[in-house]
């Protein structure tokens, strides 16, 4: 630390160190191939054998060049030849496999090795293995002083189905580097803001709260929170966070570095300088009134810092008091409002039952005067029916007794009088006779009376017999 020159020799040696350090993880990859070679054509087919499509070329972009492996940020073997190739995945590499026309890759995965048509098929290969971003955070702290905050943050791919929708792996040389990028600028920005709540001493000496804070916030963003849905869940970028670890807290001020030092190194001074004239209190008995002096002096400052120290660690009680107080009223405002939405929960499911008992009681009661109501209809119905049945048996008995009434009251001469009118319809449904006979009828009443009763014995005799 030079502090005649102004300059914090300590912070650019840190600073060296991360650079140097973040060259060394940095992988040297050359540049993929832009495309294969032409293929040869097919035998026989028609078509110039260096003709090819789009997805044809983004597909050789992604891969090596066929026979063997190439260049390119995973090591993948293509074999085969034209459109029927092979596609050899390193185990620890992720994969996803689309073709023309499909909604779904067809194959995804780490280490699935596949079927590949240039034509019709692209691909995409990532690195499987754990990622390490370095952290350098030049933050502002509650008392705005400068502070370097240097850190790393180590992920890994969890859920590559998710991971590729999401995320940009387009980058030829380091598919990594855009999301390494994302998440570092992420993880900067969430010690800033942790920073900026806490004082110097306390970046200096606790470095866990900014850990906590930075690893929730990209376990938050890159883990996602767990839902309902069906399955519901949400699954974030499909990233998961290995480890957050804080390396090096540095302030950026020479002078307010040097300050924060002063109190450690007076006591020290102070401590040589008493022992010295300690040591000249035998010397003579001035040193010793010096020395007397001194100790007089040691004494005040002993007691002034005893003073301070008790000033300090009241307000340090004072301090963890109301953060205690703070604390507990907030965990019983969050049971308080919990218990409150239970009871609520509770009170609105009874409501919705007392209202579908009521609809049943309601239903059930209408369902039974309907069925009474069916069962007056049909009452009345019989009883009407019975009614009329009964009415026309005394009709048909009135009939019955009218025309034996009027039977009973015809005499012969009556009787005598409808047969002769009846004569004619009688003899005409008569068969014709197969012989005619004249017979000779007198004057006389009484034979005419034998005739007619002649006649009725013969009408008699034709009538069908029941």
């Amino acid at each position: 630390m030079g502090s005649n020159s102004g300059r914090n020799d300590y912070l650019e040696q840190v600073v060296a160190q991360q650079a140097a350090l973040e060259g060394d993880l940095r992988t040297r990859k050359p540049m993929a191939a832009e495309a294969f070679a032409p293929a040869p054509a097919a035998p026989g087919g028609p078509g110039q054998p260096g003709r090819r499509g789009a997805t044809a070329k983004r597909a050789d972009r992604v891969g090596p060049a066929v026979q063997g492996s190439g260049p390119g940020p995973v090591e993948v073997r293509v074999t085969g030849f034209w459109r029927w190739r092979t596609v050899l995945v390193p185990p620890n590499a992720f994969v996803v496999h689309t073709r023309r026309g499909r909604s779904e890759p067809l194959h995804i995965g780490l280490g699935v090795s596949f079927r590949f048509d240039p034509a019709t098929d692209s691909y995409l290969v990532v690195p499987g293995a754990m990622q390490t971003i370095l952290i350098n955070a030049y933050c502002i702290c509650s008392e705005l002083q400068g502070v370097l905050v240097q850190g790393y943050v180590q992920w890994i791919i969890e859920d590559f189905a998710t991971a590729y929708r999401k995320l940009d792996f387009s980058d030829g040389e380091d598919p990594m580097r855009l999301v390494n990028i994302q998440l570092r600028e992420q993880a900067e920005a969430a010690i800033k803001d942790k920073v900026s709540t806490m004082g110097v001493r306390d970046v200096l000496s606790d470095k866990q709260p900014i850990i906590e804070e930075l690893t929730a916030r990209l376990r938050a963003v890159a883990e996602g929170s767990g839902d309902a849905a069906g399955d519901g869940r949400d699954r974030g970028l499909g990233l998961g966070i290995v480890t957050v670890q804080i390396k090096e807290a540095v302030v950026s001020s020479a002078t307010l570095w040097e300050n924060l030092q002063k109190p450690y190194r007076s006591e020290q001074s102070q401590i040589a300088r008493l022992a010295e004239l300690a040591t000249q209190e035998v010397i003579s008995a001035r040193e010793t009134e010096a020395n007397r002096t001194a100790e007089e002096r040691r004494i005040e400052n002993e007691r002034e810092l005893a003073e301070l120290r008790a000033r300090n660690e009241s307000a340090r009680f004072d301090r963890e008091t109301a953060e205690q107080l703070r604390r507990t009223t907030r965990q019983h405002d969050d049971e308080r409002a919990v218990a409150e939405l239970a009871q609520e929960t509770a009170l609105h499911a009874l409501r919705l039952e007392r209202e579908q008992h009521a609809e049943r009681a309601e239903n059930l009661r209408r369902t039974q005067e309907l069925r009474q109501l069916e069962r007056d209809g049909e009452l009345a119905d019989a009883a009407t029916r019975t009614r009329a049945a009964h009415e026309a048996a005394l009709l048909d008995l009135e009939r019955d007794h009218i025309r034996v009434t009027t039977a009973n009251e015809q005499n012969a001469t009556a009787i005598q009088a409808q047969l002769v009118e009846s004569l004619p319809k009688i003899v005409a449904g008569l068969p014709a006779p197969a012989e005619l006979k004249s017979f000779q009828l007198g004057g006389d009443s009484a034979a005419l009376s034998g005739v007619i009763a002649q006649l009725t014995a013969v009408v008699e005799a034709f009538a069908p017999k029941p």
